[in-house]
């Protein structure tokens, strides 16, 4: 059953005056239940039980958080189809997309419980000392990755599993040592409260503290600025908009004491078409990416929504094929009537630019909610010229840029604001070709594709999902995978401490029987 109240560790609240309903954009109609936004009482209360719970949780053996991790994934299997049939009712997305995320979100979680339970994630480095060292003594210095503290997640508007209350932003905090509060978003607040519940029953079962995590609803921006000021939270995890990200960023990076801000704010993707590739099979990769692009409404993250060619023959064929694929994809409903309207207004924005092509728009009637796919097309001089065009739109839409040649190719991308990825589509040696092409797009983009599409984000240790700005603010860290853990750790050192008040990772003995750096070499050697 849902409360619609806030969850503050163990305890539900509802101080506030504030309240909202959720939306059904499929019925377009609200579902039921109220939900009470948070309070600043409210997110002040959530804060300072969250520091109370970090001096414990810190302290807690990876094996003790693992059985947490997992615990909180039996729970959310164990929600069923009251889950799923939320999820839905609140995104307007088919049970499959749901199962899915489901699926993922679980995944997640148990990949950070291996993780725990192996231990070397702490990256423990120890260089013994050498008193006897001319002219001077070298001291015992012990190193290893510890927690920042709580962490605040802000839920994603097109994931309310993977991104969101269990996303991976949380299960990496936790996983870390970090407390969590989680700003609920409001697109989603029911799927959020469910989850929030299974997690919390799962820290009761596994004995964590109080305040281990708590939910917050919010309908507006306060909430979510009252956190990021908060002075006991020491990191914000976001997937959204560059506006909304940027804003929290501003935010921590003025507090007294300023903190990380880990925002994961989208990317157009670009894709570039090599010549020859599009001579040899530009009808399939029209295809190909007419589904791309249409794929979850186009409300992916890493939608391809840039392609770049050289104007011949063959692009223009592509940009017709893709045009007339694109168009006999059935349409399908967006998240929320505000995105949808965001999207009627960025695509109408694009469209009122000088010498863009309207290529392909779908006409047919339609129910409320659903989006209308599109393909643009325009010449690179234009492209370069004008930054409007250059902006995401969120949402099935597409530009494919015509260019003169590999040299306006090569600028257009290196002028290019930081991308989560890009794809190079190539035929046999036409890779080796543009050294300086593919040189330029490494040096603006997170991952790099080759012959495929960017749509899909596999869930492991070698992925990178993060790019330079404004793709995240930080492009040394990915928000996907088990490396994400890194985002809410510090290195921290020990010298000369005595062997038996070092944490178990350091210790002579190595008690965990964990990989460390031990003189420079990887090992598990005792000392």
């Amino acid at each position: 059953m849902i409360s619609g109240k806030n969850y503050i560790g163990n305890r539900s609240s509802a101080l506030g005056d504030v309240t909202f309903k959720t939306f059904n954009p499929e019925l377009n109609l609200e579902n039921e239940g109220v939900f009470t936004e948070a309070t600043e009482a409210e997110v002040a209360e959530a804060a300072q039980l969250a520091s109370k719970a970090f001096k414990t949780y810190r302290n807690l053996t990876g094996a003790r958080r693992a059985l947490f991790l997992e615990a909180i994934a039996d729970n959310i299997m164990a929600l069923d189809e009251n889950l799923l049939n939320r999820y839905c009712e609140e995104t307007g997305l088919p049970q499959g997309r749901a199962a899915g995320e489901r699926g993922r979100t679980v995944g997640q979680l148990r990949a950070f419980a291996e993780l725990l339970k192996d231990g070397s994630w702490v990256e423990a480095t120890i260089d013994t000392g050498e008193p006897e060292r001319k002219p001077l003594p070298k001291p015992d210095l012990r190193k290893m990755l510890v927690p920042l503290g709580p962490v605040a997640v802000f839920g994603a508007s097109n994931f309310p599993l993977a991104y969101s209350t269990a996303g991976g932003d949380t299960a990496a905090a936790l996983a870390a040592g970090c407390p969590v509060i989680v700003k609920g978003h409001m697109m989603h607040a029911g799927t959020g409260e469910l989850v929030a519940k299974a997690i919390l029953k799962a820290a009761e079962e596994t004995g964590m503290p109080n305040g281990v995590f708590s939910n917050l609803n919010s309908k507006g921006i306060d909430v979510g600025v009252q956190l990021v000021q908060h002075p006991d939270i020491k990191a914000v995890g976001f997937t959204g908009s560059i506006i909304g990200g940027r804003a929290l960023y501003d935010l921590a990076s003025r507090r007294k004491e300023p903190i990380p801000v880990f925002a994961e704010m989208g990317s157009v993707n670009p894709v570039i078409l090599f010549p020859k590739a599009l001579q040899n099979r530009g009808e399939a990769l029209a295809t190909t990416y007419a589904n791309s692009i249409t794929l979850g409404t186009g409300q992916f993250c890493t939608k391809p929504g840039l392609l770049l060619g050289i104007k011949d023959a063959s692009l223009l064929n592509f940009i017709e094929q893709l045009s007339n694929e694109i168009l006999t994809i059935d349409p399908s409903c967006m998240l929320h009537p505000n995105i949808e309207g965001n999207y009627v207004r960025n695509k109408a924005k694009a469209l009122d630019q000088n010498d863009i092509v309207l290529k392909a728009d779908y006409k047919g009637k339609l129910p409320e909610n659903y989006a209308r796919q599109a393909v643009t097309t325009v010449d690179g001089k234009t492209f370069i010229e004008n930054p409007t065009l250059h902006q995401e739109i969120f949402g099935p839409y597409c530009i494919v840029v015509q260019c003169n040649d590999m040299d306006e190719l090569q600028t257009i991308v290196g002028d290019l604001e930081g991308q989560l990825t890009g794809t190079v589509i190539s035929h046999n040696d036409e890779l080796f070709l543009y050294p300086d092409v593919i040189d330029a797009l490494q040096n603006r983009v997170g991952r790099i594709i080759f012959n495929g599409v960017p749509t899909g984000v596999e869930v492991c240790p070698a992925m990178h999902h993060g790019g330079p700005y404004p793709a995240s603010t930080d492009s040394r860290f990915t928000a996907v995978g088990v490396h994400s853990i890194k985002r809410w750790v510090r290195p921290f050192s020990f010298q000369n401490w005595p062997n038996d008040r070092l944490p178990h990772e350091l210790k002579n003995e190595n008690p965990l029987d964990i990989t460390r750096s031990v003189n420079g070499s990887l090992s598990k050697v005792k000392l």
